[in-house]
Formats: C-alpha cells, structure tokens, sequence
C-alpha cells in the first residue's frame, strides 16, 4: 500500500476502503500531504472559485442539559458561566451581521430545554420575515423528529448536528449512558429527510480515538452525503475529565479537511473557530487545505467568552463579527474573497 497510489484512488473514486484511508492518515509525509492539499484546494476552487461564504454565529445559550465528557458548558461543570439571549437579543444580533453583509446566521447552543419548539419557531419566522433573503441554520442537538419538522416549516434552511464519532463504541467513552450513538445516526438522517440542508462533523484527536476510527468517520460523511460537514481539532476544557488529555493535532485536522474535500467535491466545509484557536493562521491553512467557509462570531461581546465549550477560544478580536474587515483582508492575503452570499449548497 502506498499514500500516493491512495490519493490517486480517491481523486478519481472520490472514496477508498477503512483500510487505505487509516494507512494515508498514519503514514502520510509533508510531501504527500501538499500533494493533497494542492488536489484538495482545486477540487473546491472548481466548485466554488476564490469565493468564501460567511456564517454569522450567535450563541444563544450557555444551559445545556447533557453532559458530554469533553463539552465545558456540561450539565455537572458548576463553574460554567450561563446565559440566555432573548428573543430581542438575537434578532438585534441578526440586524448588526445584515448591516456587516451576512446572509446566513447559525443559532448555535447547548441542548437548552428554555427555547421550546414555540419559541424558537418564534424567532426562526421572525428572522425569516426581517430578512427573506437570509438563511437560517440551527445548532441546538437532537430535538427529535417532531421538533426538527416544526422547525423547518417555520422557515430553518439547514441544521448542523456533529455526529463526533462513527464507531459505537468510541461514542460511549465520550458520552454519558443516557446519550445514545443510534439517536445521533437517526437523528441526521430524519433532518436529511424532512429536507433540511444538514451538517454532520467531528473532533480531531478527541480522547480514545484512532486512525481507524477516522476512517470511519470519512465513510460515514460518504454514506450520508451531508450539505455540510464541520470538523476541528479537539481543545481539552480544564473543567472537564478530559482536562490533561493533548489537543488534537493541526497537520491531522488539515489532512482530514483535505480528503473530505477530494472524497465530498461540493460540500460545505468550514475552516473552524478550533482551529484558529490552536494556530495563528489556522483559518486560513484550512481554506488552502480545501474549505470554503468561515464562522465569524455575532453574539453580544459580553457572552462570547461564557459559551466556553474548550479552553483559550477566540472570542474577540478578528472572531468578532465588527472586525469583518479584518478577516476579509485575511482572506485576501491568499487569494481568496469573502462574499456577501447565502452560499447555498450547490
């Protein structure tokens, strides 16, 4: 088995077996890897051109009621700084990123039993009704069937739910009993179903994992053909049991962002808050490597540092939706545009 002969492979079938994929990711060299990244960075390009899409994201609660090992707004972390935006607050937050020219705002938080399938159908209709050419994306968990429909006949464009693991057993060693590896599978599939536009994903180097285990997890994005897939490096959170474990790795996560991209042409594939927040640049590595979208940070600048879900995330500076100018000449310096732009799936 060779690297080279696997990249080919994938280039051409836009897969590969468990096996070829865990071999690439363990014996890939610097020089096989910038093979890739240059294939990966055509294959989008072709596709999408220089042209990045913007996500405005607003974090509308720091409460959630599970309590993943790794998450730092866990159920049991007592030290967790909660909040909850009003419905008032958001819909001023969907008003400034308009103005900044954002077509897309993500309402992202813990799975907060607070906002209540009326509530939020509430402010997805009022969103909607403010600004008929934006789309709307939720990340708020497994809701259930019933929920995720009324959300998306109130207006919801796409949903993103990581499914983190692919391989049953490594979803327990992350989870607590009560949350379930089949609920997740079930749960992007019924949103894939009722039509939204969905968004699976994992972590980089969480605890426990191995290279077959993200093997799987790039079949798994073939078997489900998600619109969007959303992957980043795992930053330990110091309130968490996995506090001393290491911080996933740049060079995998960059890997992974690049067969993605060569195994999944046009999906939408951000370059991560995770990953700015491991490596000055990080951002932009992942679009040379193949992204295509940026999340800048829309939420009131007096919560941004509570929806702490790991340690030393970026929250101000150029994550701040204010400073989108600042992230646009980022962009520039490699080539790339940011575009006023719902940036749909294709």
């Amino acid at each position: 088995m060779e690297v080279t002969g696997i990249i080919e492979k994938i280039e051409k079938q836009q897969t590969a077996s468990k096996e070829e994929l865990a071999f690439l990711l363990e014996n890939i060299s610097d020089t096989e890897l910038e093979v890739l990244r240059k294939k990966a960075q055509q294959t989008a390009i072709k596709a999408f051109g220089k042209s990045i899409y913007i996500r405005g994201l607003i974090e509308l609660s720091s409460y959630c009621k599970n309590d993943c090992y790794y998450c730092g707004i866990r159920r049991s972390n007592k030290n967790a700084v909660r909040y909850r935006l009003s419905e008032e607050q958001i819909l001023d937050c969907c008003k400034t990123g308009y103005a900044l020219g954002f077509r897309t705002f993500v309402l992202q938080g813990g799975e907060d039993p607070y906002y209540t399938d009326e509530r939020m159908c509430k402010i997805v209709r009022e969103i909607k009704k403010n600004y008929p050419d934006c789309a709307v994306t939720l990340s708020l968990g497994e809701r259930g069937k019933e929920s995720f429909k009324k959300l998306f006949e109130a207006g919801a464009d796409r949903y993103l739910l990581r499914h983190e693991t692919a391989n049953p057993e490594h979803y327990k060693k992350l989870h607590p009993p009560e949350m379930s590896y089949e609920n997740r599978i079930k749960s992007l599939y019924e949103l894939k179903k009722i039509g939204f536009q969905t968004g699976a994903g994992f972590m980089v180097g969480s605890p426990f994992q191995t290279y077959e285990d993200l093997a799987n997890d790039l079949l798994f994005i073939g078997e489900l053909k998600p619109q969007m897939c959303g992957i980043g490096p795992f930053v330990p959170h110091h309130d968490t049991q996995f506090a001393d474990k290491p911080q996933g790795s740049l060079r995998l996560t960059l890997t992974l962002l690049s067969l993605i991209r060569l195994m999944n042409p046009k999906i939408l594939l951000p370059a991560t808050t995770a990953l700015g927040t491991i490596a000055g640049g990080g951002r932009e590595l992942g679009i040379l490597h193949g992204a295509n979208v940026v999340m800048p940070n829309l939420s009131p600048s007096e919560h941004r540092a509570d929806y702490s879900l790991y340690d030393n995330k970026i929250c101000t500076g150029d994550e701040a939706a204010e400073c989108i100018r600042c992230l646009s000449r980022r962009m520039k310096s490699i080539g790339y545009n940011i575009v006023t732009d719902r940036g749909d799936y294709k």
